[in-house]
């Protein structure tokens, strides 16, 4: 399993997922506290943020705290849509930065949190005579795949979303399959199988545990899809 987080608002620097709260993506890499798969997140970690509407990327194969260069990049990326996530790799999944969230599709970036068995997610990924096919064999890049090639094909997010993760499941009713999915002015994430948490402000943070103690950390409700825009933030079940 892994650990994630995601922003969108104001324009805020990195650090706000990952240092400045006391239990951050930093301290969930060694000491998460409500993650049930696994103990420690070191087997990678990335970022992604937006410079206009192009979305950047850092990917490592190394513990988040191994890598000196965290702390300056995290205080310099500054956007109003952020995603980072911890990487805990599948066993037999190999440990790689083209397995390691945040994946990329033109504008989209993506991040699970969870497992599924590549044989449920065959029948929907692209096939290899795709050139945008997954950039890893580990399961999550697959599932980005299956998800990107819904939206290249035009379905609304909400609506690519829900078709993964139903056909997903259908195919292994163990999978996890908490997913987040921006492409810098809205977000979208999915509670399928683990914990997933949000709190409004002036904008709204989704992670997979709170990232501090404050008050106003609500609970996703399982195998549920939230929407967050300018407009407001929606939370539907997914049937």
């Amino acid at each position: 399993m892994c650990r994630h987080a995601a922003w969108l608002g104001p324009a805020r620097p990195l650090t706000t997922l990952i240092s400045d709260p006391e239990h951050g993506l930093l301290r969930q890499s060694y000491a998460p506290r409500m993650q049930r798969y696994g103990m420690v997140n070191a087997d990678g970690f990335g970022f992604g943020w937006y410079d206009g509407d192009r979305p950047v990327r850092y990917r490592r194969t190394v513990p988040i705290w191994a890598d000196a260069n965290v702390p300056g990049l995290a205080a310099a990326a500054r956007s109003s849509c952020l995603i980072a996530a911890v990487r805990s790799a599948t066993a037999g999944m190999p440990i790689e930065e083209t397995a390691t969230a945040p994946f990329a599709d033109g504008p989209w970036l993506l991040s699970h949190n969870g497992r599924v068995r590549r044989e449920a997610l065959r029948p929907i990924v692209a096939g290899p005579g795709d050139a945008r096919g997954p950039e890893s064999i580990c399961d999550s890049a697959w599932l980005a795949s299956a998800v990107f090639t819904r939206l290249r094909a035009g379905l609304a997010l909400a609506g690519a979303l829900t078709a993964v993760v139903r056909a997903a499941a259908e195919g292994d009713p163990e999978a996890r399959l908490n997913l987040l999915v921006t492409a810098g002015s809205h977000l979208a994430a999915v509670a399928w199988g683990d914990t997933l948490f949000t709190h409004l402000e002036e904008g709204v943070l989704v992670a997979s545990e709170p990232l501090d103690d404050r008050p106003g950390w609500r609970p996703v409700p399982g195998r549920s899809l939230l929407l967050a825009s300018p407009d407001g933030v929606s939370v539907t079940p997914i049937d």
